[in-house]
């Protein structure tokens, strides 16, 4: 019913479709639509997805249902966060489904696919940073054993940042 697959650089356009499509019902209400539409322009565009597709420090995955594109991750192993003492930690830096893959319970599938990627990876834990006002998911994470760790101003624009949580999973205390 579903799968899940490695990212190539030829799908950078999907990719950034996704992201702008699953960002925008999650964040689009968090600072002007002058700085959403500038800074999902900046970020989400396809070249921007290449590079990092080609850069094998980023690992992205597609997950499927039915055949059809839901949603990707994208993690990075050995990224250290100031708020962890821990090394060798990965860092979730973005787990979006596709709106109408809500409650299929395909996020906790992909969730759990990158725990077990990072784990294989020898990293001790994983960490994100999530907008405080983005209660869908940080009831997810602290679902699964995240504990918050510190905070973090995200930079949607020179004048505006949102506030985030970081959060952390050590893995020994998943069960």
């Amino acid at each position: 019913m579903f799968s899940i697959v490695k990212a190539s650089k030829d799908q950078a356009r999907l990719i950034s479709n996704i992201a702008k499509e699953s960002f925008l019902p999650a964040h689009g209400h968090s600072a002007s639509k002058k700085d959403i539409d500038a800074y999902v322009s900046k970020s989400f565009n396809e070249v921007v997805f290449e590079a990092e597709l080609s850069n094998p420090a980023y690992q992205y995955h597609l997950i499927y249902y039915k055949n059809q594109i839901a949603g990707y991750s994208k993690i990075v192993f050995n990224c250290p966060n100031t708020n962890i003492a821990a090394q060798n930690i990965t860092k979730l830096e973005r787990l979006y489904l596709l709106k109408e893959y809500y409650g299929l319970d395909l996020g906790k599938v992909l969730f759990d696919f990158n725990v077990s990627l990072s784990k294989e990876n020898n990293q001790v834990g994983l960490w994100l940073a999530v907008w405080v006002e983005n209660y869908r998911a940080i009831k997810f994470y602290e679902k699964v054993g995240f504990q918050k760790v510190g905070s973090f101003d995200f930079e949607i624009s020179k004048t505006h940042y949102n506030p985030n949580h970081i959060l952390y999973l050590k893995y020994d205390s998943l069960s």
